[in-house]
């Protein structure tokens, strides 16, 4: 009598933990910033991918170790949909850099774990901002540990090429060259002028045509009258282009 050895099930990696992606609105905005300025920075590069909340699994066989980072960069990986990051599907590379916005909902102890896994597990940058205290924190890797950046102040990330300013109220993030992440809001006023600026200009050539138009209308109008009168004269004999 034969016998049927049992199969494995596959391992299945979720693609949630169940958790909310922000606890408020000021976190949420804040990754929406983050990880949309991410995105136009490397634009034009199809092999950096850029993702907010997603789950990052580093090591095959362990549905168990994961955490998904408000905001991280893979410098090497190609854009692309993804309901995980199975890091040994991504031919083994590890996200390089990982931001962090703290929340009313963070624990000490949460975060701290965190920490510890971007260490383990190979970020090479990773920064941590509190909107409530306008607080930023910085690490870069030196060997096997992520040791503190000092002064965060005017800071540019090797990796990314941006610059971090606290300033009065909040953090500002800045592209190469120099100009400044900007959040939902703030990109829809930017549109809304761009469109305003857009439809004065079209008010203005369309002003121009008319002004244009009228002014070969008038010409026309002074050519016609000229030839009128230089009719009337000759009929009456006289040259009206003689001096």
């Amino acid at each position: 009598m034969s016998s049927i050895a049992p199969t494995s099930k596959p391992l299945i990696y979720p693609t949630s933990d169940g958790k909310p992606m922000a606890e408020n609105t000021q976190q949420w905005r804040w990754i929406v910033t983050i990880v949309g300025g991410l995105r136009a920075r490397f634009a034009d590069d199809p092999n950096v991918f850029v993702a907010g909340d997603l789950l990052w699994y580093p090591v095959e066989g362990r549905p168990d170790l994961r955490v998904a980072p408000d905001g991280m960069v893979v410098i090497g990986c190609p854009r692309g949909e993804r309901g995980a990051y199975l890091q040994w599907q991504e031919h083994n590379i590890t996200p390089q850099v990982v931001f962090e916005i703290l929340s009313p909902g963070n624990r000490g102890g949460e975060m701290a774990r965190k920490f510890q896994f971007y260490q383990r597990y190979g970020v090479e940058e990773y920064y941590l901002y509190d909107p409530d205290d306008n607080t930023l924190i910085g690490w870069q890797r030196r060997g096997a540990e992520l040791e503190e950046i000092i002064p965060m102040a005017g800071w540019v990330s090797p990796r990314l090429g941006i610059s971090f300013t606290l300033g009065p109220t909040e953090l500002e993030l800045r592209f190469p060259d120099g100009r400044r992440f900007l959040s939902y809001e703030d990109l829809f006023a930017q549109g809304e002028q761009a469109r305003a600026y857009a439809e004065q200009e079209r008010e203005r050539a369309e002003q121009e045509r008319e002004r244009a138009e009228q002014a070969r209308a008038y010409g026309d109008h002074e050519r016609e009258r000229a030839e009128r009168l230089a009719a009337r004269l000759r009929a009456l004999g006289i040259d009206p282009d003689a001096d």
